[in-house]
This record gives structure tokens, C-alpha cells and sequence, in this order.
């Protein structure tokens, strides 16, 4: 995968004065939450971003309050404020309706002693009841202000003029070098497959050395925040005593060198927001937090359920874990906070046990002590992070599958229930990531569940699959004379037996 390090441009401004929906405008899709109420933004978020062709990734902040600096709003505007370094520009939104406050002077006045160029936005636009506002603007003495509408696009051919003379340049030098790279990448592809096929070999359908999607989840305070903060070695998250400070879920882009090999890995680490029992989950805010959320977990490649150890495994966690399987992402479970854990052997068995008992569905997923505050465990974790994606992504060449559905059929043949043979003829694996498998035969309908189980374990065991979620359909032959069924056959489950 081709790394791009694009031009970075930061959006600044007070509460509710449009920054998310202008993120979203830009980035093209609504990834950061909207609502009318003030304060939802809390963690920067990024998004690579386009403008009438000019490429750049945009950065939304959290709203700028005037607060005690302990306070959240005051570790809110810390954050903002870090966010500025390294950028190339900065977007100052303020609501032209609203036209400007004290509360905008004094950001104006801190943008003014910093090195970053600045474009001023004066959003909310539309119409003629912005036009004193946007006039207002000009005493800041920060150029020109660009009216804008984020909600309806307008305005977004005057912020392209203002913004290509600051990041132009780099973005069209960034384009040239990408274009370069991926001809290089392409061609080394190219000779890859030819080389696999000179040898009769199925290439591999993911690059080892990719990027890892690794998401964290968890129910609200057990430290997902603080575990991602530890792994970059920077506050780069908003954490805190409150409960349920993340909202919007978070991707951070990060190089990890493995201590066993030395070997350097890029992991794309995914923070979300708590997740409480639904019954409790009444709050408009916490409902899109969640939901969003859960859209991290269906893209993520590994899911790191984690747990405090000062609460233990709870019915919670048994849900949100069975949600990951369903989804059919790679799971592992890590117990945080394992530096001031009573009795952690006991915690780790009786874990251990619970979790063998609450999902039956996928008996021996890997289980890890951690701490976010020390740093134990996190390496070992990461590195078996690595390996689970391997088990999920892998294809086994056919050769091998034919073998050992010939070794489990000659072992343990199908039952015969009538006295009628159930034959089952061959197997195929028709993807991966989670790995799938389809049987074909006849009188599948009358299969037991308990043998579709025996051959589901032993394609996780003598295949090497490990405690990734597996996919099993069973599929009869079309009959033409069968008006009932149509010869479709069986589907374990529904999606497939795990």
C-alpha cells in the first residue's frame, strides 16, 4: 500500500459554528458527527480530503472554549491547540449569522502569533443573513473572508483560490510522487503473479506488510483512549475520569516496531466510543456514537475487545463480542488496567472460563493482560494482532482443503439417517477475510448440526485458522423435479456456521 503523507489542513473555530459539516464537505462523506447542540466534536479527526482536484487532509477539532484548563472544554482546546503543529494551512471558521464574538477575537488573536497560514471562513452564508457578518470579518485582519455554506456547497470555488496558493505546490509534487510509487508497485505485482504462476501457486489476496485496521472497543472508562495515547507515546486522544468522553471514532495512522523481529509495521489504530447496554443508551449523542462505533468495527480487519480488570468480564462485553464474530472480524480480548488487577491469576482463568462458556460460537480467542498506564503486554499483543489478520486473510491451496475433507470424511463418515446415505462430494473455499467455505453434496437437509461442528473444528485445527471466524454453507445440486426446495440446498445459519 502507498503511504501518502498529504498537505495537512486544520479547521478551528468556537462551538457549533459549522466545523464538522465543512470536514464533511470536504472529506466528501459525513464521518464526523453532526448535531445542533454545541461541544460534539471533542478528538481531532482526519479524513483525506478533495477540492476541485486539490488533494489535502483535512483535520476537524473540537470546539474553542474559554475554560479552566483542567476543565473538558480546557483539555479540548489543548487538543485543538496541538493540532497546529506540523500543519501546512488553517481554516478560522466563525457564523457569519451570528457574526463575530469575543470568543472569536481571542482565537483570531491566537492564530495571529502562530507560523501557520490561515483562511478565514465565514460560514452560514447562504442567503443575505450573513452579509453584516461577513463584512465583520474583515476587522480581524486576517485577509479577506470567504462566505461560505457548508450545508449547501456554496462557496467552494472562492476557498479552492484560497487555499492552492498555500498547499498547492506540495499537493501537486505529492500526486507526481505517489503516480511514481504505485507504477513501481504495480510492476513488482505484476512479477509476483507471474512468479506464482510459473510454480503453479495461488498468489496470496493481501500483502503481509499492509497496514493493519486494528479497532479497540469496549464498554465506556475501560481506558481505549488511554491504551492508543500509551501505544503513540503522545496525548493524542481526549482522555479523562468522565465517562463517555469519545464520540466520533477516531483512526490514527502509526508505525510500529515489532521488539522480536525489528521489523517496522503500519497500523491504523481505530479508538470508538463506549459501549453501554442498549436500554441505557437513551441520549440522541451517544446513540450516533455508538452507531458509528459499530461502522468501525464492520471495516476493521482486528477488534481488541478490552475489559477493566477492576470490573471483570460482564454481559456487555459477552454482546459487543458476539457482534465482532458476527461481523466476522478477527477478535481478541485484552484486560486493561492488569497494573492494579486483585488477584489477577484468578482474573485471568475466570475470564478465561467465561469466556469459553459466553461464545460457544468460537471457543479459544486469544485473551491478553495489559496495561495502559505501564505499557505491559502491548507489544505481544499487537504482534498476535498481526497474526490473527494472517489466520483470517489466508487461503489454503486446494491440494491441502481436498486432502483433509478426505482425512475427515475416511475419520468420522456422515451419518445415514432413514438408512440413507448423506453424501458429501467435495469443498471449496470461496473467500477469505473472514475465511468462507462451501460443501457440496446431497440430502444436506438432513445433515446434523453436530457433524457441520465436527468439520467446522477440523478445518480451524488441522488447517491452522486458529480462533478466526469461519464461514460453513452446505450446497445440494439444482433438481429440476423438486418444485418445493429449487435444489438451493442448505445454508448453515443463515450466514454460515461459525
Amino acid at each position: 500500500m502507498i503511504q501518502r503523507k498529504l498537505p495537512e489542513v486544520v479547521i478551528i473555530g468556537r462551538p457549533n459554528v459549522g466545523k464538522s459539516t465543512l470536514f464533511n464537505r470536504l472529506v466528501g462523506k459525513r464521518l464526523a458527527l453532526v448535531d445542533d447542540q454545541p461541544g460534539v466534536t471533542r478528538d481531532r479527526r482526519k479524513g483525506e480530503a478533495g477540492l476541485l482536484g486539490l488533494e489535502f487532509e483535512a483535520v476537524d477539532t473540537a470546539g474553542w472554549e474559554d475554560e479552566d484548563d483542567a476543565s473538558l472544554p480546557g483539555r479540548m482546546r489543548a487538543q485543538t491547540q496541538v493540532s497546529l503543529k506540523g500543519a501546512d494551512a488553517a481554516l478560522f471558521v466563525y457564523d457569519s449569522r451570528a457574526g463575530l464574538t469575543p470568543l472569536d477575537e481571542e482565537i483570531a488573536q491566537w492564530l495571529r502569533e502562530q507560523e501557520v497560514p490561515v483562511v478565514l471562513i465565514a460560514n452560514k452564508a447562504e442567503g443575505n443573513g450573513g452579509e453584516s457578518g461577513i463584512l465583520e470579518g474583515y476587522s480581524l485582519g486576517m485577509g479577506d473572508p470567504i462566505p461560505v455554506s457548508a450545508e449547501h456547497g456554496e462557496g467552494v470555488a472562492d476557498l479552492y483560490s484560497a487555499l492552492f496558493p498555500l498547499i498547492g505546490d506540495r499537493a501537486e509534487q505529492l500526486e507526481l510522487e505517489v503516480e511514481q510509487a504505485e507504477a513501481i508497485a504495480a510492476d513488482e505485482a505484476a512479477k509476483r503473479a507471474a512468479a506464482a504462476a510459473e510454480a503453479g501457486e495461488e498468489l496470496e489476496e493481501i500483502d503481509p506488510t499492509a497496514p493493519l485496521s486494528l479497532a479497540i472497543v469496549g464498554r465506556p472508562n475501560a481506558g481505549k483512549s488511554t491504551l492508543i495515547n500509551r501505544l503513540l507515546d503522545e496525548d493524542r486522544l481526549l482522555t479523562g475520569p468522565e465517562a463517555g468522553i469519545t464520540r466520533d471514532s477516531i483512526a490514527v495512522d502509526w508505525l510500529w516496531t515489532d521488539p522480536a523481529s525489528g521489523e517496522e509495521r503500519v497500523i491504523k489504530l481505530i479508538d470508538t466510543a463506549g459501549m453501554r447496554k442498549r436500554a441505557k443508551v437513551v441520549d440522541k449523542l451517544e446513540k450516533l456514537s455508538v452507531s458509528d462505533g459499530l461502522r468501525a468495527v464492520d471495516y476493521a480487519e482486528v477488534v481488541v475487545l478490552l475489559l477493566d480488570a477492576t470490573r471483570g468480564l460482564e454481559v456487555q462485553d459477552l454482546k459487543i463480542a458476539s457482534r465482532v464474530l458476527e461481523e466476522g472480524r478477527a477478535l481478541m480480548i485484552a484486560i486493561n488496567k492488569w497494573d492494579i488487577a486483585e488477584d489477577p491469576s484468578a482474573l485471568f482463568n475466570g475470564v478465561r472460563a467465561a469466556l469459553d462458556e459466553g461464545l460457544a460460537q468460537l471457543r479459544g480467542v486469544p485473551l491478553f493482560a495489559v496495561s495502559a498506564v505501564t505499557g505491559k503486554g502491548l507489544d505481544t499483543m499487537l504482534g498476535a494482532a498481526f497474526k490473527l489478520r494472517e489466520d483470517w486473510s489466508r487461503r489454503v491451496p486446494t491440494a491441502a482443503l481436498n486432502r483433509w475433507f478426505d482425512d475427515a470424511l475416511s475419520a468420522n463418515p456422515p451419518p445415514a439417517p432413514g438408512g440413507r446415505r448423506i453424501k458429501l462430494r467435495y469443498i471449496t473455499q470461496v473467500g477469505t477475510r473472514p475465511p468462507r467455505f462451501v460443501i457440496f453434496g446431497t440430502r444436506l437437509d438432513d445433515l446434523p448440526v453436530s457433524y457441520e461442528r465436527y468439520l467446522l473444528n477440523g478445518l480451524r485445527k488441522r488447517l491452522g485458522f486458529g480462533a478466526v471466524p469461519v464461514r460453513l454453507s452446505l450446497k445440494s445440486p439444482k433438481n429440476p423435479y423438486d418444485a418445493n426446495k429449487g435444489g438451493g440446498g442448505k445454508f448453515s445459519g443463515g450466514q454460515g456456521r461459525d
